[in-house]
């Protein structure tokens, strides 16, 4: 892993174990000042206290590898177009300890699925309701359904918004892995950030 994002990972993983630069250092028996300019990606640590950084903070950066990092991001975003969680979440699940990139983005694709997903539940359960609701108008059963344009046209337009959602997974799963892969920002939006 190369600066910036080596300091943004050391960072963050010290902030998720809840210890001070100080309580790294002292750890890694290095200076604070090290453990700053580290965060701050000013400098590249050398292999011995890349090594003790990853034994306290319980990552393993060696394993980092940039070249197959953009092809899993790309696998990621992908996987966000069948509105399937269990894909990213393996996914995000198996890499998110070897980059930091991965872990991050990982996280906004795993938001975006779960929103959609809710979305998607919802609007299912709104449809099957449709029905009940407009045989409860007045009019016996039977004759909403055979006679009324209305119920009719209400069921050809059922799958309608699925289609929608389908459109929408698609679209900000191929822009997003477009992104990812030319080290672009990405961004979901309409997303509920769930996993932070």
């Amino acid at each position: 892993m190369n600066q910036p994002n080596l300091g943004l990972k050391v960072s963050e993983l010290r902030q998720k174990k809840g210890i001070t630069q100080e309580q790294l250092a002292e750890a890694c028996e290095i200076s604070p000042r090290t453990i700053q300019r580290i965060e701050s990606g000013e400098v590249d640590p050398r292999a011995y206290t890349l090594n003790c950084l990853g034994t306290v903070l319980e990552f393993d950066f060696e394993e980092e590898n940039s070249t197959n990092e953009n092809l899993w991001l790309t696998v990621l975003h992908l996987s966000s177009m069948f509105c399937i969680l269990i894909i990213p979440l393996l996914l995000w699940s198996w890499k998110k300890t070897r980059s930091y990139k991965i872990d991050k983005q990982g996280r906004q694709v795993l938001n975006f699925q779960i929103t959609m997903t809710l979305t998607l539940f919802a609007a299912v359960f709104l449809l099957m309701l449709m029905p009940f609701a407009l045989s409860f108008m007045g009019e016996a059963r039977e004759n909403l359904v055979e006679n009324n344009p209305v119920f009719i046209l209400l069921a050809m337009c059922l799958p309608i918004p699925l289609i929608f959602i389908g459109i929408y997974c698609t679209y900000q799963g191929v822009i997003n892995a477009m992104r990812a892969m030319s080290d672009k920002p990405i961004h979901y939006p309409l997303s509920i950030p769930f996993i932070k």
